[in-house]
């Protein structure tokens, strides 16, 4: 193990120029205003291509948020509630790291990794989303050597954040009042 700068091992210094170097790239500001432009599904959701749920599977919805998150057409009719309120954010995010799991490249993960902390980690992201100092600082520490877990804690909170404050809103709208009918 790394300990006392006098005595640090050549491998624990190239591995802390390494972890310096990824912290770096991580946390450079975009040059330009193009780089805060990330492609992401900009085009007007429409529900799915999938069967209108039943009655008894939107009533569900309800009760669980996975559940709706998990039905294409209740993802859809829930982002567009979202997007009507200006609060999708939380879900694009809870999105972005469903898609990031899925990576398995290392160069490819650690691309979006990037691209999903400045979109929604950074302070002042252009869709920040909102998470304490703690896990922000959990999920920075967890992007020095990416993996599939890294947001996991991030995506824990706001997929809380969604359960308690957005579900009880959409379930109260009239975009889920007439999925009801």
């Amino acid at each position: 193990m790394c300990k006392g700068l006098a005595a640090l091992p050549h491998s624990c210094l190239e591995r802390a120029k390494e972890i310096k170097i990824k912290l770096g790239i991580l946390l450079q500001k975009p040059d330009s205003a193009v780089d805060l432009v990330i492609p992401y599904n900009e085009k007007p959701e429409k529900p799915a291509k999938t069967h209108k749920p039943s009655l008894d599977e939107v009533l569900q919805w309800r009760h669980s948020l996975d559940k709706l998150l998990h039905n294409n057409y209740g993802l859809a009719t829930f982002k567009s509630f979202l997007k009507s309120e200006f609060s999708e954010e939380n879900l694009e995010f809870w999105v972005a790291c469903e898609d990031y799991k899925k990576i398995k490249s290392p160069v490819k993960m650690a691309e979006k990794a990037k691209q999903i902390y400045e979109e929604f980690i950074q302070t002042e992201a252009p869709k920040e989303v909102n998470i304490d100092h703690f896990t922000k600082d959990i999920t920075m520490k967890n992007l020095v050597e990416p993996s599939p877990r890294s947001f996991d804690l991030a995506q824990k909170r706001i997929h809380a954040l969604m359960e308690k404050d957005s579900l009880p809103r959409f379930v109260r709208s009239e975009f889920y009042k007439e999925l009801i009918k």
